[in-house]
């Protein structure tokens, strides 16, 4: 499994291109360089995939759902599955397009940060990125909770 982590700033160009930052193409094998992008379903940002962990996880929470008989299940995996693109980088600089309708999902228009996420990248506008952090007190307490020294 590739690992990612680290705070990494692109722009996007008059093409709507975003060059990715070498730690994170370097961080992929070549068979893995098919990226899937999708909003994420909890903050205002996109998550980056290689093509194996987004198969890996797609495959566990379709194993979930009876696509067949459940309706509810069926518009739960139609909606996971919206608005889902893959993105190849190109040879020559690693530059990669998003879609338009995509990148506003998540409000991103000039700048952006690419912030690794262990599994995943995590693509945030410049301006929106603290928005999903914790503050400094509300980490160290959910630290304190999760190694149960409460």
């Amino acid at each position: 499994m590739t690992g990612f982590f680290g705070r990494h700033s692109a722009k996007i160009d008059d093409k709507g291109r975003i060059v990715i930052p070498s730690a994170i193409k370097s961080a992929v094998p070549a068979d893995q360089m098919p990226f899937v992008i999708r909003k994420d379903m909890y903050s205002n940002c996109l998550e980056m995939y290689t093509w194996q962990e987004w198969a890996n996880m797609s495959q566990a929470v379709r194993a979930k759902l009876d696509l067949a008989f459940d309706e509810d299940h069926m518009k739960y995996w139609r909606t996971y599955m919206s608005d889902t693109v893959t993105v190849v980088p190109d040879a020559k600089l690693g530059r990669i397009t998003i879609p338009k309708e995509i990148l506003d999902k998540a409000g991103i228009a000039k700048e952006v940060v690419f912030l690794g996420v262990d599994y995943k990248v995590e693509i945030w506008a410049k301006e929106e990125i603290e928005n999903g952090k914790l503050s400094s007190e509300e980490f160290r307490s959910m630290g304190r909770k999760i190694s149960g020294r409460l």
